[in-house]
């Protein structure tokens, strides 16, 4: 194998990670796993508050999932300030 075909296949490996990187970025920041896990939470509590005999389990659960939901629509707003305050103090 010469140089320049060991060079071409290394960039087909990065490519082909490149492609595997950004169909995993895509998944975690997706709307549809934000849901997915927002609904997990909610039947676990339920289930959790089912076991503990908590009054209304599937009224009180709605409180965790909606916490979860709220953390996930704070973090971007909180990542750019978070990001603009550290480019203005170096």
């Amino acid at each position: 194998m010469t140089s320049l075909e060991k060079l071409e296949m290394d960039i087909q490996e990065l490519k082909a990670r490149n492609a595997r990187v950004e169909a995993s970025k895509a998944w975690e920041t997706s709307t549809a796993r934000k849901i997915l896990i927002m609904v997990l939470t909610y039947l676990v509590v339920v289930i959790f508050f089912e076991s503990a005999r908590i009054p209304r389990p599937w009224v009180n659960a709605v409180v965790p999932a909606l916490a979860y939901m709220l953390s996930t629509l704070s973090v971007p707003i909180a990542r750019r300030a978070w990001l603009h305050r550290r480019r203005h103090t170096r």
